[in-house]
């Protein structure tokens, strides 16, 4: 059984493992929804809970188009930019609900998807993730300095399983963290459909 200061060094080599997908690795071609899933799968396979699990599936697509998260395809080919919000939406789907995701979505889709001026989706998709190292170091000191909080905590016990209670209060560090954050984009998200509400005429129902 591993020891927590392992079980940190894992952690870390997972985040130095992994990277955003840069828009140069995107196919300039339409591709066809077997491509697409080949795709996801082939550069997402690192943030996948297991080898089993599946980044992308035809249903979700066909899903996520159906609730005008993502544009029709065009004769049944996808384009860079379908490629690019499916990115998005891949990251925010553990977090978000649909009906989220719709309202945060919509303004970059109706202004950004095929712009002929202005700023392109792939300009976007680049000028976010752009930041990633920044914030990727920025995590990674959050995460030694949340293990190291959790050294503190149970330090007089001499029970047995000590250092399990520590690895849960880890656990729970991290866990508290990512609850208020979701709560503050739900918030957001909140003020957001507040201010620009969706047109219902235009909304198909959400399963």
């Amino acid at each position: 059984m591993k020891n927590n200061s392992e079980r940190l060094s894992d952690i870390l080599s997972w985040l130095d493992s992994i990277s955003y997908i840069k828009t140069e690795k995107i196919p300039e071609v339409d591709l066809y929804m077997d491509q697409v899933t080949s795709f996801m799968e082939e550069h997402l396979k690192k943030t996948k809970r297991s080898p089993e699990d599946k980044a992308l599936t035809k249903t979700m697509i066909n899903n996520y188009a159906k609730n005008r998260l993502l544009p029709a395809p065009v004769r049944k080919k996808y384009s860079k930019e379908h490629i690019l919000l499916l990115l998005f939406i891949y990251y925010y789907k553990n977090l978000l609900s649909i009906n989220d995701i719709e309202q945060l979505f919509r303004p970059v889709t109706e202004q950004h998807f095929r712009a002929e001026e202005g700023l392109s989706l792939s300009d976007i998709y680049e000028e976010v993730f752009s930041r990633e190292d920044l914030q990727m170091e920025h995590l990674k000191d959050d995460v030694r300095s949340k293990f190291e909080d959790s050294l503190k905590t149970f330090a007089d016990s001499e029970s047995d399983d000590k250092e399990y209670l520590q690895l849960f209060s880890f656990i729970s560090e991290l866990s508290f963290d990512v609850y208020l954050k979701k709560h503050m984009i739900e918030m957001l998200i909140d003020q957001l459909r507040e201010e620009m509400p969706l047109d219902p005429k235009t909304r198909k129902t959400k399963k």
